[in-house]
Order: structure tokens, then sequence, then C-alpha cells
């Protein structure tokens, strides 16, 4: 109960609550951008892993009800070849992570999330041969990043923006993956002693606010304005980032 009362008495948790709920409302208007507004936001108020750990635990929740189905629609040899390259990918990034003091992971957060955002922008599409090996180098990325500033999910976004499969098998497969790195994100930094009590209870108490957001995002989504919600979505995640930046302190 004492650790319950520390997590809501954590400095800045109303901080971190808007910052979940622009995430969670952009997420789902839009269908990605979590981390990619929340990571920055967290990085001003919690230490570097906490920030990382408790995205992991109040995003675990939300694609639940839709794993059955993502399941049946996956592209398996797909999710396997870009599994192993995690693996690989992940213990670097938490290398990175675990050595970089919280002013430098800001602008490394901030830096890397307006690198990806200008690429989502740009329209840039992968146009080589989508073989074993490019997913293999892909999940590595991905898991670079996952590890050492929360972004697993952009490298394989992008990938897929070219993979000639059907779209349901593409978010069956995004979301099978992010998934899949988020429990081995959380395992890792248990084996290594970096997930403490706290930033666990935080991501929890962050987890229905994440979730009604997501859901009042869908609701407001309409279709016909798509290009309109992408771009919103866009704006916030580049204020997210600059926000970021240390130099604003």
């Amino acid at each position: 109960m004492a650790a319950l009362w520390q997590a809501l008495a954590t400095e800045g948790l109303w901080f971190l609550i808007l910052g979940v709920v622009i995430a969670g409302v952009v997420r789902g208007f839009s269908g990605f951008g979590t981390a990619m507004v929340y990571i920055p936001i967290a990085a001003q108020v919690l230490p570097p892993v906490w920030a990382i750990a408790t995205m992991l635990v109040m995003d675990f929740f939300g694609p639940m009800p839709a794993v059955p189905r993502a399941w049946r629609d996956s592209h398996p040899p797909d999710l396997i070849k870009l599994g192993v390259g995690t693996l690989v990918g992940i213990p670097l990034g938490l290398y990175l992570l675990t050595r970089m003091p919280p002013d430098t992971f800001r602008s490394v957060v901030s830096f890397v999330t307006l690198a990806l955002l200008i690429l989502l922008i740009s329209g840039f599409r992968y146009r080589g041969a989508v073989g074993g090996k490019t997913l293999f180098a892909t999940g590595g990325v991905a898991g670079v990043f996952g590890g050492a500033v929360g972004l697993a999910g952009p490298p394989a976004i992008l990938l897929y923006m070219a993979r000639p499969i059907p779209v349901a098998a593409i978010r069956a497969n995004i979301l099978l993956f992010l998934l899949a790195t988020d429990v081995l994100l959380l395992a890792l930094f248990a084996v290594q002693g970096l997930l403490a009590i706290s930033p666990v209870l935080i991501g929890l108490i962050l987890a229905p606010f994440y979730l009604v957001a997501v859901w009042a995002g869908s609701a407001i989504f309409d279709p016909a304005r798509g290009s309109v919600y992408r771009w919103v979505a866009y704006a916030i995640i580049a204020g997210s980032a600059l926000g970021g930046l240390p130099f604003w302190d």
C-alpha cells in the first residue's frame, strides 16, 4: 500500500496523465504515435528507465482484445524474423539506455522522434526487396530503438508500408510485434534489476486514462478526413518532441 501511495505522490504525475491522454487520443484516431508522444513528455519528469517502463505497462492492456483476431490474420514468417532480430537488438538498446544521463536521454528521444516523424511526413518507403535479411535487420533496429528510447514501432511501420501482403496481415503483425516487444522489454528490465515497483504502479495508474483516451480518439475519427487527422497527429508528435528538448528548461 505504501508503494501505491508513493506512486500517486510522484512529482509530475498529472503531467504524465496529460501526456497519456494526448498520446491515447492520437493513437485512437491515427493508429500510431503512442510512444512518439508519450516518451518525450515522460522523459521530462521520470528517469529514462521509468519513462519507458511506465509506457510498456500502460500500453500492454490496450491491444489485448484484438490479439485473437490479430493472430488469425498475422503473417508468422515475418513475425519470426522480426522477433529474432529484436532479440539481438534489444540488449544493445538497453546497454545504451542504462548509460544515458536523463538530459541526454531527453535529447536523444526528441531528436530520434523528430527524425522518424520526418520520414513519415516525407512519404519515405523502403523500395528494396523485403526478404529474411531485411526483416531481421528491421527487427534489430527496432530492438535497439525500443531498448534505448522506447520507440520500437516506427522502424517496423516504415518497412511495412512497402510490404506486399494484405492490410489486415500488416496491422496484425505490427500489433503482435509491438506487444511481443513490450513483453520482452519488461522481462529484460526485470532480469537486469531495472524494473522497480514504482514505475509499474505508475504505469497501472496511467492505463485507464490511456484506454479511455484511445477509445475517445477512435470515436471522433472520421475516415472522410483521414488526412486531416494524420496531420494533426504529426503536429502533436512534433510538439511533444520539441517540448522535450532540455534547452527549454
